[in-house]
């Protein structure tokens, strides 16, 4: 299927979307501050740059675009325009995300994951119940979080 855009105008398309202050970053980021949490944004000194780092809690917590993590829900669907490139751009950054995650826990960090599609779409779940389960999994000791939409 060809691309309805010129080349020019797709590539800057592209390069507007952000890595950083995403929607779904935000929200989990103003939610969480309001409920009294403090945290650091994208450090550098950490594997794979998370979202948010709660050092007092050695806890950090990602927040995935599900087309760009690869997500198995309704908000991927691989491009039909250029599918291998998409393919392998996207199998790279789930490989890039397990070794992030995995140095990590190595070093004493629990990490933490909520998913695009569990803050918006027809699978997402109620921003109060997703802040809750955070704050409940950030006061815990357990090492894993994952948060999914709905079904």
């Amino acid at each position: 299927m060809a691309d309805i855009v010129p080349t020019e105008v797709r590539s800057r398309m592209m390069a507007g979307i952000r890595s950083t202050n995403t929607k779904p970053e935000m929200m989990l980021r103003l939610a969480l501050h309001a409920a009294g949490f403090r945290y650091r944004l994208h450090d550098r000194r950490l594997p794979g740059r998370p979202d948010m780092v709660f050092p007092r809690r050695r806890a950090v917590l990602f927040a995935h675009g599900c087309f760009w993590h690869g997500h198995d829900c309704h908000l991927f669907r691989l491009p039909g325009t250029r599918p291998e490139f998409w393919r392998e751009k996207i199998d790279r950054n789930r490989e890039r995300d397990m070794v992030a995650e995995s140095a990590l826990s190595a070093l004493g960090w629990r990490c933490g994951v909520v998913w695009e599609c569990a803050l918006r779409g027809r699978t997402a779940i109620p921003i109060s119940d997703v802040i809750f389960q955070c704050v409940a999994w950030l006061q815990s000791d357990v090492p894993r979080l994952i948060i999914r939409g709905r079904g």
